[in-house]
């Protein structure tokens, strides 16, 4: 998943205030289920003065033209069951600059397992131990800092696979490379990744050299399999694939063509409601589900192919 180019950075920006659990489906919603999605989203501890506020949590979305605010707070309040105070969010016009990364800068680190993304401002006090895995990602124009739950999930996901370390990794559709970089940190293994937008292609290649598996992560710009070198390297025994419900359906029968017996998939970016066909989809392509990291609204799924 991406998000749009600077050239189109946002200029205004809708502020929610509320309890961490609802102000994280806002930040879900804006970004996934609203269409146009918003620019960036940021979620972040309220403050009041100068301290981090104990239980409230602002969602800010950004967006590059006037949102349908109707069309918000339809969707919230359908999703929602309790209304409170953010249904009716705060509602400024901002000046020109680069909002996508203002917004993303803002994000503290990630936990998941034993992954730690964070960005250069928070390097010097992360709390770490022995078995921390780091992975440091700038706020730029590609999906994937970690704080969404897709790959939050495929984190956590991956930390639990234990002793399983494959030799054929595929990250399809790897935004920001988080998992790709997560892999080859993981197990030290060669890494194949691609994206179907050349911006996010740029900004892997970029992420891979900042954390120092540029030698091991090689990043295509490609629809699913669709390049050449691909499909060379098939069969793969481990793929992620954090996209959407939609393009996870389609390319069920290619993951079967180039997964190898045994291999796993691992699938995110599908909503709660859209698993049953997901889970179809796989099962019909001969693949059996191991395991799933159970979310309200994001849960990601692991596969064997049989």
């Amino acid at each position: 998943m991406t998000s749009p180019s600077a050239a189109n950075a946002p200029t205004f920006k809708l502020t929610w205030r509320g309890g961490e659990d609802q102000m994280k489906l806002i930040a879900d919603l804006m970004a996934d289920a609203l269409d146009p999605p918003a620019e960036a989203v940021s979620l972040r501890k309220a403050v009041e003065d100068g301290a981090p506020h104990e239980t409230d949590f602002l969602a800010e979305a950004y967006f590059a033209e006037p949102p349908d605010r109707q069309a918000i707070a339809a969707l919230i309040t359908h999703v929602v069951d309790t209304p409170g105070p953010w249904v009716e969010p705060a509602f400024e016009e901002l000046p020109d600059d680069d909002w996508v990364k203002f917004a993303l800068g803002s994000l503290g680190p990630v936990k998941a397992g034993r992954f730690i993304l964070h960005g250069a401002h928070d390097r010097d006090h992360l709390d770490t131990d022995e078995t921390s895995i780091t992975i440091e990602v700038e706020a730029n124009q590609a999906f994937g800092t970690g704080h969404h739950p897709t790959t939050a999930g495929c984190l956590m996901l991956l930390d639990r696979l234990g002793g399983f370390a494959p030799k054929a990794i595929f990250d399809l559709g790897c935004g920001s490379a988080v998992l790709a970089i997560a892999a080859a940190k993981l197990w030290g293994r060669s890494i194949t990744a691609s994206d179907i937008d050349q911006r996010s292609v740029e900004i892997a290649r970029e992420n891979a050299g900042h954390n120092g598996v540029d030698d091991k992560i090689e990043i295509f710009e490609s629809a699913g399999f669709d390049h050449d070198a691909l499909q060379t390297r098939a069969p793969y025994d481990f793929v992620f694939a954090n996209i959407l419900a939609g393009p996870l359906v389609e390319l069920s029968a290619d993951m079967a063509t180039y997964v190898e017996k045994n291999g796993r998939v691992m699938l995110a970016g599908l909503m709660a409601d859209q698993e049953a066909k997901v889970h179809a989809a796989y099962e019909k392509a001969g693949f059996r589900q191991i395991n799933r990291l159970d979310h309200p609204t994001w849960p990601v799924l692991l596969y064997v192919r049989q």
